[in-house]
């Protein structure tokens, strides 16, 4: 017995979110954060280091060392993609923004791989509206797309997406490939070919790029799911069926080519078990709950609603793939988060299928829920705007005194520049927005995909005036480059600079930004300069033999105390 669907969608309410406008939000979103900017502390900071040492040939290509030392992720093809980019590019292109150009192209994958993703799994018999008795209910195709507009809306929207999104790390090529390999599972019932192609790729570039465990479990869940999976076959078929049957070899496919990849991993060491269990203590579980809670809005709310108006679909006996399959990816996702030391950058590869789960609510949703979403989106993201502008015009005019006071106690050094493209974009982005609101408040024809408008759109909003006003207050805080310049003033014809405790994101620094000759402190020093972390609670390492070198100078982050350096003159 078929249960009944919640979804009751007219025609009228899948008509198409204009092209061109999509389009230019999602190219907004990805540029905004790759383009005129730094490489940041200390994750982005410490991948351009490896992809550097690859690039130049002082590392090898299936063990990626930075003066030595492997990363802590196992990871391998992103740090390939940028090594291959810097050899590709000119020279006279800064290394620090090209290795970006194959990181913008994994986002922008991410986004295309959510929206199909999404529309071939709302291509499902049991995600289908119900049909009208006199007809006029949404058609599959319109209703289908309508669904994937809103799943990438609900993706643009999560607020965790974008910094994270626009780091050149492993945890972006991991969030791509883990949409591409949903994308593959999703359209297998329409596209083979193409599928397999998608999922070969997604799975082995999830495996390459640090996470083997995360690609054996999607793929495993996922064969299961397709396997057992008859929401796309007519009530009277039966369990022999053609298409059951091709389903079946399609999932055994999938489970010996997760298997490969599982192998693949093995035979790169790749595998590298990093379970941490959570402890019993409030402050942890209050830490995860939270992260939660801001990282994944507002899809959460709305994926739980999901759950709950296709909960007789959900938990049915007969499985439904279009809820079935986001769901297992979210949950074997958020197993990861509370299991790993990296909590967000585990939490960021369930974006996509909660997004689609998100999309799903949209049919169901209610127009009070639908009105509490809007007004609370307009508020919040109107305010974040309205506080991004004021503290720029702050830094600029030094008026209104106290932003500008709290800027120069946050960033103490800091001067402010005033940039006419920057203030153009964020100009024509808030003019954008200000249409925006004024187009969902007013009368307007019914989509189903209008709720998420307003925070994919805020959400875009203030990641572009971030990304254009707060540019050089950011670079300033975020970035090794003042630290370098202000460390690289008291060497001396530096020559060979010996380190001690620095962390990889500091080393990739003076490497790169410093142009620095590093090597590890040696017993005997061969350098004239050792460049040393401080010691707990003392300005000298206790394992630093002061016999052998004299402190010259402390150099402090001025945008933050917790970072700093000892510069060693050797006696």
């Amino acid at each position: 017995m078929n249960h009944p669907n919640p979804a009751i969608v007219a025609q009228a309410a899948v008509r198409r979110f204009p092209r061109a406008a999509l389009l230019l939000l999602c190219i907004a979103y990805v540029l905004s954060g790759f383009v005129g900017r730094d490489a940041w502390k200390s994750a982005d900071m410490t991948a351009l280091g490896y992809m550097t040492e690859l690039a130049q040939g002082t590392a090898h290509w299936l063990t990626p060392t930075l003066m030595g030392v492997p990363t802590d992720n196992p990871a391998l093809l992103p740090y390939w993609l940028g090594a291959w980019t810097i050899q590709l590019t000119p020279a006279w292109l800064a290394a620090d923004f090209v290795v970006r150009i194959p990181f913008g192209m994994l986002l922008a994958l991410a986004l295309l791989s959510t929206w199909y993703g999404t529309y071939y799994l709302a291509r499902n018999l049991k995600a289908q509206p119900v049909a009208f008795a006199f007809g006029g209910e949404a058609l599959p195709t319109d209703y289908a797309r309508a669904i994937a507009d809103g799943g990438v809306l609900a993706f643009i929207a999560c607020l965790g997406l974008a910094q994270l999104s626009h780091e050149t790390t492993p945890a972006l090529a991991q969030l791509s490939f883990t949409a591409l390999f949903f994308y593959a599972v999703g359209a297998v019932p329409y596209h083979r070919i193409s599928s397999a192609v998608a999922a070969v790729l997604g799975l082995t570039g999830l495996a390459l790029s640090g996470a083997p465990a995360m690609a054996v479990l999607f793929g495993l869940g996922s064969a299961l799911i397709h396997g057992i999976d008859r929401s796309n076959e007519e009530p009277s078929d039966n369990p022999s069926s053609g298409q059951h049957r091709q389903a079946i070899w399609e999932s055994i496919v999938i489970v010996l080519g997760t298997a490969c990849v599982a192998l693949m991993a093995y035979a790169l060491d790749l595998w590298r078990w990093k379970i941490q269990l959570p402890h019993a203590l409030w402050i942890d579980w209050n830490g995860h709950a939270q992260l939660l809670v801001w990282f994944t809005w507002p899809a959460w709310p709305l994926a739980l609603w999901t759950t709950w108006r296709w909960r007789r679909q959900l938990f049915s006996r007969h499985i439904s793939r279009h809820l079935a399959l986001p769901a297992w990816f979210v949950l074997v996702t958020l197993i990861a988060t509370l299991l790993t030391g990296s909590a967000d950058r585990t939490l960021l590869l369930a974006l996509p299928a909660l997004a689609t789960l998100a999309a799903f609510a949209l049919p169901t949703l209610k127009r009070q829920m639908a009105s509490l979403v809007d007004w609370f989106t307009l508020l919040f993201f109107s305010g974040c705007g309205f506080t991004i502008w004021v503290v720029w015009i702050a830094m600029q005019t030094g008026f209104p005194s106290q932003p500008a006071a709290n800027v120069a106690r946050l960033a103490p050094g800091f001067e402010a520049s005033f940039s006419i493209l920057a203030f153009a974009m964020a100009a024509i982005a808030t003019w954008a927005w200000a249409w925006l609101v004024k187009w969902r408040v007013g009368r307007h024809r019914a989509a189903i995909w209008k709720s998420l408008v307003l925070p994919a759109g805020g959400a875009a909003l203030c990641w572009l005036l971030l990304m254009t006003l707060w540019m050089p207050l950011l670079n300033y805080a975020q970035s090794y480059v003042t630290l370098v310049s202000r460390t690289a003033k008291q060497l001396d014809q530096p020559g060979c600079v010996e380190t001690l405790g620095l962390s990889q994101g500091q080393i990739a620094a003076f490497q790169f930004y410093g142009r620095l000759q590093l090597r590890a402190m040696a017993t005997t020093p061969v350098c004239p300069w050792l460049l040393a972390e401080p010691g707990v609670g003392t300005s000298t390492p206790k394992n630093l033999d002061t016999s052998l070198w004299m402190l010259k100078a402390t150099v402090i982050h001025l945008a933050d105390k917790e970072e700093s350096v000892l510069v060693f003159q050797r006696k």
